[in-house]
């Protein structure tokens, strides 16, 4: 069964925009642990929300891990991994974070509970509800 995740990027430094440009990325640089074992759990398929941070603070897309954990290849330390990720949708409207803090099905996620955490899960109904708020179909996934 797929798992859900979500994945922050400043735009500044890779934005949704790039993703789409490259195809494929590999998603580096996390130095939280509890983030490292979030791309450690990821499996190739799952899908991520990915969320621009600190500037626009809002969900812009959906990603979908392609390759699973291995060692980050921008750091010469084998506890930390990367995964590579592909761009699956773009959302037709963006989900901010005022939006979610505001929404009584949101208003728990480990994006709120946790906010500086760069990798986190997401549930299949804060999915479906994002989705929602997107004007996407989640039965689409």
């Amino acid at each position: 069964m797929k798992q859900l995740w979500l994945i922050k990027s400043e735009p500044f430094k890779y934005a949704w925009s790039q993703l789409v440009q490259d195809k494929q990325t590999f998603w580096d640089g996390v130095r939280n642990y509890q983030a490292r074992n979030n791309l450690k759990a990821m499996k190739a398929g799952d899908l991520a929300l990915f969320y621009h941070s600190n500037e626009g603070k809002e969900i812009v897309g959906i990603a979908r891990i392609v390759k699973e954990a291995y060692p980050d290849p921008t750091i010469d330390d084998e506890r930390w991994v990367a995964v590579d990720v592909e761009p699956v949708l773009e959302l037709p409207k963006t989900v901010s974070l005022a939006q979610i803090k505001e929404d009584d099905l949101l208003q728990h996620m480990a994006l709120v509970r946790q906010g500086r955490l760069s990798v986190c899960p997401v549930t299949d109904p804060e999915f479906a509800r994002i989705m929602e708020l997107a004007g996407v179909d989640s039965q689409a996934f």
